[in-house]
């Protein structure tokens, strides 16, 4: 772990009265270090002791992906609700017992990112990558809260984005 991101999940601990804006520091923190996969995707079958390279990379990906990411979730629980869920394997287990508890607030967050996204406009000097960076953080946080973004229908239509709601 980086210094940064160090802080940032010292900064925000969950300690359950803060889980929307514990939740968005998480999200960011796995988005920029691209491990965000592990909580949409899932895992991939063990490979057998033989397997070639091609498929034992996805796996291996994968449990190492996983495994920062628990930690990082982990180290930003307060340490009562760390404890309670260390047994968990996968940190997609651990992000669901939280949604459980703490999870009321997701609307919230997926509207606030939404509304940042439609009312993002870039200044006049200001660095692209920064800008660029940013909308991404705001999409990955969009969709990690329920918000479907169709790709298909915005190609070609300049600045439009179209989103669904999610059906469970």
């Amino acid at each position: 772990m980086t210094s940064a991101t160090l802080n940032m999940l010292a900064a925000d601990k969950l300690n359950g009265n803060n889980y929307a804006s514990w939740k968005n520091t998480i999200n960011t923190v796995l988005i920029i270090d691209d491990l965000r996969f592990v909580l949409v995707e899932e895992c991939p079958q063990v490979p057998a002791a033989n397997a070639t390279r091609t498929v034992r990379e996805p796996y291996e990906r994968w449990a190492k992906a996983n495994e920062k990411a628990r930690a990082y979730i982990l180290a930003s629980l307060s340490e009562v609700l760390a404890k309670k869920h260390e047994s968990m394997l996968t940190a997609r287990e651990i992000m669901d017992s939280l949604q459980e508890m703490f999870g009321q607030a997701s609307y919230q967050i997926k509207h606030d990112a939404l509304k940042y996204i439609y009312n993002a406009r870039m200044n006049e000097g200001a660095s692209v990558r920064e800008h660029v960076l940013n909308m991404m953080v705001h999409f990955n946080v969009a969709e990690m809260n329920g918000a479907v973004i169709d790709e298909a229908r915005t190609e070609g239509r300049g600045k439009c984005c179209y989103f669904h709601k999610k059906v469970p």
